[in-house]
Protein backbone atom coordinates (compact mmCIF):
# COMPACT_ATOMS: atom_id res chain seq x y z
CA UNK A 1 0.00 0.00 0.00
CA UNK A 2 1.31 3.62 -1.03
CA UNK A 3 1.34 5.66 1.94
CA UNK A 4 2.97 9.01 2.69
CA UNK A 5 6.10 8.45 5.17
CA UNK A 6 6.51 10.52 8.27
CA UNK A 7 9.50 10.95 10.04
CA UNK A 8 9.55 11.48 13.92
CA UNK A 9 11.53 14.65 14.65
CA UNK A 10 11.74 16.09 17.89
CA UNK A 11 7.89 14.78 18.28
CA UNK A 12 6.54 15.96 15.04
CA UNK A 13 5.48 14.46 12.38
CA UNK A 14 7.35 16.06 9.38
CA UNK A 15 6.26 14.66 5.33
CA UNK A 16 9.02 12.69 4.22
CA UNK A 17 7.36 11.98 0.43
CA UNK A 18 5.98 8.92 -0.34
CA UNK A 19 7.01 5.20 0.62
CA UNK A 20 5.66 1.58 0.60
CA UNK A 21 5.25 0.63 4.25
CA UNK A 22 2.35 -0.27 6.35
CA UNK A 23 1.21 1.60 9.84
CA UNK A 24 -0.20 0.07 12.87
CA UNK A 25 -2.41 1.01 15.46
CA UNK A 26 -1.11 -1.08 18.66
CA UNK A 27 -2.81 0.71 21.85
CA UNK A 28 -6.02 2.34 23.28
CA UNK A 29 -4.06 6.14 22.90
CA UNK A 30 -3.76 5.63 19.66
CA UNK A 31 -0.04 5.48 18.65
CA UNK A 32 1.21 4.45 15.14
CA UNK A 33 4.42 2.35 15.06
CA UNK A 34 5.59 1.44 11.83
CA UNK A 35 7.62 -1.56 10.85
CA UNK A 36 11.10 -0.90 11.25
CA UNK A 37 10.07 0.82 14.42
CA UNK A 38 8.91 -2.30 15.63
CA UNK A 39 11.71 -4.05 14.51
CA UNK A 40 13.78 -1.44 16.16
CA UNK A 41 12.40 -1.82 19.48
CA UNK A 42 12.18 -5.43 19.26
CA UNK A 43 16.18 -5.60 19.03
CA UNK A 44 16.43 -3.62 22.01
CA UNK A 45 14.25 -5.59 24.34
CA UNK A 46 15.51 -9.07 22.50
CA UNK A 47 19.44 -7.83 23.67
CA UNK A 48 18.70 -5.23 26.70
CA UNK A 49 15.95 -6.82 27.86
CA UNK A 50 13.43 -8.71 30.03
CA UNK A 51 9.82 -10.24 30.74
CA UNK A 52 8.82 -11.25 34.00
CA UNK A 53 5.93 -12.39 35.57
CA UNK A 54 5.49 -11.62 38.74
CA UNK A 55 3.44 -13.34 41.19
CA UNK A 56 2.10 -11.16 44.42
CA UNK A 57 -0.07 -11.79 47.41
CA UNK A 58 -3.08 -9.61 47.05
CA UNK A 59 -6.13 -9.51 49.36
CA UNK A 60 -8.56 -8.43 46.88
CA UNK A 61 -8.51 -11.08 44.53
CA UNK A 62 -10.45 -14.07 44.50
CA UNK A 63 -7.58 -16.56 45.43
CA UNK A 64 -5.30 -14.17 46.96
CA UNK A 65 -2.66 -14.18 44.52
CA UNK A 66 -2.31 -11.82 41.25
CA UNK A 67 0.43 -12.69 38.37
CA UNK A 68 1.04 -9.62 36.44
CA UNK A 69 3.95 -9.58 33.38
CA UNK A 70 6.80 -6.71 33.39
CA UNK A 71 8.30 -5.62 30.69
CA UNK A 72 12.11 -3.79 30.90
CA UNK A 73 14.98 -2.43 29.06
CA UNK A 74 18.20 -1.24 30.18
CA UNK A 75 19.93 0.96 28.49
CA UNK A 76 23.09 3.37 29.72
CA UNK A 77 21.78 6.15 27.52
CA UNK A 78 18.05 7.59 29.08
CA UNK A 79 16.91 9.43 25.45
CA UNK A 80 16.30 6.04 23.95
CA UNK A 81 14.36 4.72 27.10
CA UNK A 82 12.46 8.30 27.41
CA UNK A 83 11.42 7.52 23.56
CA UNK A 84 10.18 4.58 24.39
CA UNK A 85 8.06 5.88 27.18
CA UNK A 86 6.94 8.65 25.03
CA UNK A 87 6.12 5.87 21.84
CA UNK A 88 3.86 3.75 24.60
CA UNK A 89 2.68 6.89 26.63
CA UNK A 90 2.79 4.01 29.72
CA UNK A 91 6.00 2.98 31.86
CA UNK A 92 8.72 5.35 33.33
CA UNK A 93 12.35 5.23 33.01
CA UNK A 94 14.49 5.25 36.30
CA UNK A 95 17.76 5.30 37.62
CA UNK A 96 19.38 2.09 38.59
CA UNK A 97 23.04 1.64 39.66
CA UNK A 98 24.99 1.76 36.60
CA UNK A 99 22.34 2.43 33.81
CA UNK A 100 18.57 3.30 33.37
CA UNK A 101 15.65 1.54 33.20
CA UNK A 102 12.07 1.56 31.15
CA UNK A 103 9.94 -0.72 32.71
CA UNK A 104 6.06 -1.19 32.30
CA UNK A 105 3.40 -3.41 34.61
CA UNK A 106 0.59 -1.83 32.90
CA UNK A 107 -0.79 -5.09 31.51
CA UNK A 108 -2.92 -3.83 28.67
CA UNK A 109 0.00 -1.97 27.12
CA UNK A 110 2.45 -5.37 28.25
CA UNK A 111 -0.08 -7.41 26.05
CA UNK A 112 0.08 -4.51 23.60
CA UNK A 113 3.73 -4.52 23.39
CA UNK A 114 4.34 -8.19 23.12
CA UNK A 115 1.90 -8.60 20.86
CA UNK A 116 3.33 -6.27 18.19
CA UNK A 117 6.73 -7.09 18.88
CA UNK A 118 6.32 -11.16 19.17
CA UNK A 119 7.01 -11.05 14.92
CA UNK A 120 10.40 -9.53 15.00
CA UNK A 121 11.49 -10.78 18.30
CA UNK A 122 14.20 -13.56 17.67
CA UNK A 123 16.30 -14.88 21.44
CA UNK A 124 13.09 -13.51 23.72
CA UNK A 125 9.93 -14.80 21.28
CA UNK A 126 9.40 -18.47 23.74
CA UNK A 127 9.37 -15.96 26.88
CA UNK A 128 6.94 -13.69 25.14
CA UNK A 129 4.50 -16.35 23.62
CA UNK A 130 4.74 -17.39 27.72
CA UNK A 131 3.66 -13.98 28.72
CA UNK A 132 1.06 -13.59 26.21
CA UNK A 133 -0.49 -16.69 27.56
CA UNK A 134 -0.64 -16.01 31.38
CA UNK A 135 -1.94 -12.25 29.91
CA UNK A 136 -4.82 -13.93 28.38
CA UNK A 137 -5.75 -16.54 30.45
CA UNK A 138 -8.69 -15.78 32.79
CA UNK A 139 -8.54 -16.86 36.32
CA UNK A 140 -12.08 -18.21 36.81
CA UNK A 141 -11.28 -21.35 39.33
CA UNK A 142 -8.28 -22.32 41.28
CA UNK A 143 -6.67 -24.37 39.21
CA UNK A 144 -6.24 -21.78 36.17
CA UNK A 145 -4.61 -19.82 38.92
CA UNK A 146 -2.24 -23.03 39.35
CA UNK A 147 -1.58 -23.16 35.70
CA UNK A 148 -0.70 -19.47 35.39
CA UNK A 149 1.44 -19.92 38.35
CA UNK A 150 3.60 -22.61 36.60
CA UNK A 151 3.57 -20.72 33.50
CA UNK A 152 5.32 -17.72 35.66
CA UNK A 153 7.60 -20.13 36.72
CA UNK A 154 8.18 -21.62 33.42
CA UNK A 155 8.85 -17.40 32.10
CA UNK A 156 11.16 -17.10 35.09
CA UNK A 157 13.61 -20.02 33.96
CA UNK A 158 14.96 -17.23 31.39
CA UNK A 159 15.58 -15.02 33.01
CA UNK A 160 19.18 -15.15 34.69
CA UNK A 161 18.99 -13.27 37.58
CA UNK A 162 15.74 -15.27 38.41
CA UNK A 163 17.66 -18.54 38.43
CA UNK A 164 18.82 -18.97 41.98
CA UNK A 165 16.73 -16.69 43.71
CA UNK A 166 13.32 -17.79 42.07
CA UNK A 167 10.83 -19.75 44.48
CA UNK A 168 8.59 -22.23 42.90
CA UNK A 169 5.27 -19.96 42.88
CA UNK A 170 2.66 -22.42 41.79
CA UNK A 171 3.81 -24.89 44.97
CA UNK A 172 3.39 -22.06 46.83
CA UNK A 173 -0.15 -21.02 45.88
CA UNK A 174 -1.41 -24.80 46.35
CA UNK A 175 0.15 -24.86 49.50
CA UNK A 176 -1.25 -21.21 49.98
CA UNK A 177 -5.08 -21.68 48.99
CA UNK A 178 -7.84 -24.40 50.20
CA UNK A 179 -8.73 -26.93 47.74
CA UNK A 180 -12.23 -25.29 48.14
CA UNK A 181 -11.43 -22.45 46.09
Amino acid sequence: MKTSHMMWISGVAKFAGPRYHSYMNVNAVGKEFAEVERAYIAGFLDADGAIMALIEKHSEKHFGYRVRIAVKITQRDRKILDWFCGKWRKGSVKKNRTAFDWITRDQKIAKVILTVLLPYLKVKKKQAEIALKILNSELRVRSDLIKVARLADALSKFNVRSKNRRKNFATMIQAGTSPND
